[in-house]
C-alpha cells in the first residue's frame, strides 16, 4: 500500500505574481501554483483594484508542495534568488505596496524557518543592503482572475514575459537545475 503524501501550503509575495508563479512552477515537489492577492483589507479584490494600490493586498502566489521532495527552506532559497528583497514596495519598474516582498506563513515552523533564513542572509550580508521582506501570518488568499493563472506559459512572446520573466526562469534553470522538474 502506497503512503499518502500530505501536501503543505506556502504563500509568497515577491512583486508581480506572473514572475513568481513562473519560477515556482519549475521546481520539483511543487504540485500547484495559484496567483492571487493576500494581506489586504478589501473583500474579494480584483486586479484593477489591486493595481490602484488601495486594497492593501500584495500580488502573491500560493502553492502546494510535497515536503518529502522539496523543503520549505528550498522554497525560501528560490524565493530570495528570484526577486529583490531589499526594495520596499517595488520590484523593478513595478512600484506600490502590491509589489512588496512578504512571506505569509501557515504555521509556526514556517514562521521560524523564514525568520531564521532572513537572519542568515542578513548576517552574511548576502544582498549588500537591508532585507525589507516582511514575515506575516497568512490571511485570506483570493485567487486572481483566470487570465493571470499560468500567465508566462500562455504568453511567452508577450514583451513583459520575454524581457522580465524569461531571464528569471533562465537563472532558475542555471542555478537550481538539480531541483527542477
Amino acid at each position: 500500500m502506497e503512503k499518502e503524501v500530505k501536501l503543505e501550503t506556502a504563500t509568497f509575495a515577491g512583486g508581480c505574481f506572473w514572475c513568481t508563479e513562473a519560477v515556482f512552477l519549475e521546481l520539483k515537489g511543487v504540485e500547484n501554483v495559484v496567483s492571487g492577492y493576500i494581506g489586504g483589507f478589501a473583500p474579494n479584490p480584483t486586479y484593477k483594484e489591486i493595481c490602484q494600490g488601495n486594497t492593501g493586498h500584495a500580488e502573491a502566489i500560493q502553492l502546494s508542495f510535497n515536503p518529502e521532495v522539496v523543503s520549505y527552506g528550498d522554497l525560501l532559497e528560490l524565493f530570495f534568488a528570484t526577486h529583490n528583497p531589499t526594495t520596499l514596495n517595488r520590484q523593478g519598474n513595478d512600484v506600490g505596496t502590491q509589489y512588496r516582498s512578504e512571506i505569509f506563513y501557515h504555521n509556526e515552523v514556517q514562521r521560524k524557518t523564514a525568520e531564521d533564513f532572513i537572519l542568515f542572509l542578513t548576517k552574511e550580508d548576502f544582498f549588500g543592503k537591508p532585507i525589507v521582506t516582511r514575515v506575516s501570518p497568512a490571511s485570506t488568499f483570493f485567487e486572481a482572475e483566470d487570465y493571470h493563472q499560468n500567465y508566462y506559459n500562455q504568453n511567452k512572446t508577450q514583451g513583459y514575459c520575454s524581457f522580465v520573466i524569461a531571464p528569471k526562469i533562465e537563472k532558475v534553470r542555471e542555478y537550481f537545475k538539480e531541483k527542477l522538474k
